[in-house]
């Protein structure tokens, strides 16, 4: 599976969404995680993994237990994989967009 269809695969469920939004706000540890959420503490930690494993995010420790942040080299690999249907969408729209009122 390439990398982009995991990181989608991962954002795919709506807690790991949530968990990733709170990531972006700010960096955070898992209790704070989930004091936010409706599932426990142990589900967070599931869901973290499976965001680290797609590299949405990273764990950094920080005295006894780990902030979490997120990767800006996975997103950003994510981001390309997206910029290339906005490229092609926008191109495609150049062409519409140009050709003489009778053609279309």
């Amino acid at each position: 599976m390439a990398v982009d269809s995991v990181q989608l695969a991962a954002l795919g469920d709506q807690t790991r969404r949530t968990i990733f939004e709170l990531i972006a706000e700010h960096p955070r540890s898992v209790a704070e995680i989930t004091r936010h959420v409706s599932v426990s503490q142990s589900a967070v930690s599931q869901h973290l993994k499976i965001l680290r494993e797609s590299r949405l995010v990273r764990s950094e420790p920080k005295g006894a237990s780990n902030v979490y942040h997120i990767d800006p080299h996975g997103l950003g690999q994510m981001r390309a994989w997206l910029d290339r249907f906005w490229s092609d969408t926008l191109a495609a729209y150049k062409i519409a967009a140009e050709q003489p009122a009778e053609e279309q």
